[in-house]
């Protein structure tokens, strides 16, 4: 059997089943192929397998455990397994989502699921509306699968803030954001990471690095992976209408969001 290069290996590492293909090319292989041949195609394997496995490892935003991806029908299916009742008529489901009674629409970019829109079914008063959000927000601020999308990490509203008023005559929005924390970040991203460092700094600087650039490296960093997580955004606002209020969420895949490729 022809022996695979370590750093050929190095590619590949961790992933058992792409290994145990490309062993099963080597074993299989024509014994009258030559080695070159032999070491083209193995090569070629190794950068398709690669491209899969990143691919793979590309995680999307999440709604209830399901990606938010795939074409529109496939998701209905998702949605109904998960007890929502589709409306053919309105093209919107309504169910149950954190307690409260919901309606779900589905949104495509070229055919791709991007965003599931989550809506109150009903709308409530100013005082409640106000409750709801906050409560949203230490929700979120207190599961380890988000992380805040700025810098200041309380999003709530103040209890002395007048909502109606700053809506109707100041035409402020209330929202607050969050990130999906991907379950692992994979070799390709963290040298991406490294790759973007050296590009401001020397090897030796990254290894001892002065009291200022330690800190510029630290921010560098947290700018990198929170453009990363922005790709996998979770974000809720208050909608008005008539006085009344009620709590509109989005799970958007960035991934699959327009990005003027039509233009």
């Amino acid at each position: 059997m022809l022996n695979i290069p370590s750093y050929c290996i190095l590619l590949i590492r961790n992933q058992g089943n792409y290994l145990l293909l490309l062993k099963t090319f080597c074993i299989f292989a024509p014994k009258s192929t030559n080695y070159v041949y032999k070491m083209k195609r193995i090569i070629f394997l190794i950068l398709l397998f690669a491209s899969m496995i990143a691919n793979a490892q590309k995680e999307v935003t999440k709604f209830l455990g399901i990606p938010v991806d795939g074409f529109k029908s496939e998701m209905i299916n998702k949605l109904k397994a998960k007890g929502f009742q589709y409306d053919k008529q309105f093209d919107w489901f309504t169910g149950e989502f954190n307690g409260y009674d919901v309606r779900l629409a589905i949104a495509t970019n070229n055919n791709k699921v991007w965003r599931i829109m989550i809506q109150d079914a009903h709308y409530t008063d100013e005082a409640n509306i106000k409750i709801r959000f906050n409560k949203l927000c230490r929700q979120f601020e207190n599961n380890k699968k988000y992380v805040s999308s700025t810098l200041m990490p309380d999003q709530s509203i103040s209890d002395d803030e007048d909502i109606s008023y700053e809506m109707m005559v100041q035409k402020k929005r209330y929202d607050a954001a969050f990130y999906q924390v991907p379950t692992s970040l994979d070799s390709l991203e963290i040298a991406e990471v490294r790759n973007r460092l050296l590009e401001k700094y020397t090897e030796e600087e990254l290894a001892k690095p002065e009291e200022e650039q330690s800190r510029e490296v630290k921010i560098d960093t947290v700018q990198y992976v929170l453009d990363k997580y922005s790709k996998r955004n979770v974000w809720f606002m208050i909608d008005e209408k008539y006085g009344e209020y009620r709590i509109i969420m989005y799970y958007d895949n960035e991934f699959n969001h327009s990005d003027g490729e039509d233009l």
